[in-house]
């Protein structure tokens, strides 16, 4: 089978969807299927260094960019959109990464007037609060075309009940399909301790790794973990918040931390590559992400991956399988009940230990590639299947 990937960017800075799409081609590769990236160049400000308008191999899978062109977020790139006309005929089901971009409007007209079949990941942008970000904009997009990319569909592919749940008014009936995201197997090599970020020797740390952009509630937990640790015995702690994105935002985070005159123990490392950040994830004794909006988070799995407890708001669409399974805490997005919830968190070794080993026993009971590989396979057969 030949799948293209089409997405906006696979910048190591845009987080998860670019992680994201290289596992899914990792894991695909492992089971035989012909994998392919098409994207642009962006870069946040900047560009990627890579050949343009021809395949070459970009962290060991097929990749071919073009020229994009930042656009409020639509990322517009004229030649990726030519190329798409005849590049999604020598695939057997096209995978578009993304709602509101170019290259994803461009995918899904390519696909229609040849005759391929196509599924859309929409990545938490038909959720409601996503959705009420850039209204105007994105109510003229619908019209213009994203309306009739979800409708000729052969799937759209959410990666959590609570994302599928939140997007199903938009969608025709029984369009949505649910394959989660993964991390790699053996869970015990994802990472190196040999090099890259070293904090623990400092004393414990919770750690924030993501994207910096004001839907994951950063402000919130700044001001939660300074109000919990303000109590007696918690007052080591520190916070690592790791990640790349809007400038503005992360000088506003800055000012808040000065503020909270907090400068000690919060901590803003910047981006932190495969073993720093592997590295930094298993010597944290917490992860917390307050996101607005979250409908899968990568980063929360990979935590759960190294043995490490969670820290969620109930808006993240993993919420209720972190609290069942007993991985971690789940909060109310108020700065106030999240510090209720860090305080019990940091106060307890045991219940941490406890927690992180079921969220690693939830990981690998769902969240791997092999596992993931399988479904998408599933999921490919059907769409082609769809079009016989």
């Amino acid at each position: 089978m030949r799948v293209l990937h089409v997405i906006p960017s696979v910048a190591a800075r845009f987080g998860g969807p670019s992680r994201a799409v290289r596992g899914m081609c990792n894991a695909l590769a492992a089971e035989g299927v012909e994998t392919l990236i098409a994207t642009t160049d962006a870069d946040g400000a900047g560009r990627l260094d890579v050949p343009k308008r021809a395949i070459t191999s970009f962290n060991g899978i097929p990749t071919i960019f073009f020229p994009g062109y930042p656009s409020a977020g639509f990322g517009y790139a004229p030649g990726l959109a030519r190329w798409l006309s005849s590049g999604v005929r020598r695939a057997d089901v096209v995978h578009i990464h993304g709602v509101f971009a170019h290259s994803s409007l461009a995918a899904a007209a390519a696909c229609r007037r040849a005759g391929i079949p196509y599924i859309v990941r929409p990545f938490g942008s038909l959720d409601p609060w996503s959705l009420s970000r850039r209204r105007m904009e994105k109510r003229l997009l619908w019209w213009l075309g994203v309306r009739q990319m979800l409708d000729g569909a052969a799937a759209v592919h959410f990666t959590s009940v609570g994302e599928q749940r939140a997007a199903g008014r938009l969608l025709r009936v029984n369009l949505g399909k649910v394959v989660p995201l993964g991390v790699d197997e053996p869970l015990d090599d994802i990472h190196s301790l040999s090099e890259g970020f070293q904090h623990k020797s400092r004393g414990p740390y919770v750690i924030a790794l993501s994207r910096i952009h004001p839907k994951k509630g950063l402000e919130l937990l700044i001001a939660a973990f300074v109000e919990a640790t303000s109590r007696p015995g918690l007052g080591h702690w520190r916070l690592v918040i790791a990640g790349d994105g809007d400038s503005t935002y992360l000088a506003e985070l800055q000012r808040h931390v000065a503020r909270l005159q907090a400068k000690n123990r919060v901590t803003f490392p910047g981006w932190l590559d495969e073993a720093p950040k592997w590295s930094a994830l298993q010597g944290a004794a917490l992860f917390a992400l307050p996101s607005y909006q979250e409908n899968f988070c990568l980063a929360a799995v990979e935590a759960m991956a190294c043995g490490v407890p969670v820290l969620v708001s109930d808006r993240m669409d993993l919420a209720d399988e972190i609290q069942t399974a007993g991985a971690g805490w789940v909060t109310l997005l108020s700065s106030h009940a999240m510090a209720q919830k860090l305080a019990a968190a940091l106060s307890s070794a045991d219940d941490r230990a406890t927690r992180g080993a079921a969220g690693r026993q939830l990981v690998l009971a769902r969240y791997t590639w092999p596992k993931v590989a399988a479904q998408l396979l599933a999921l490919y057969g059907v769409a082609v299947g769809s079009t016989a």
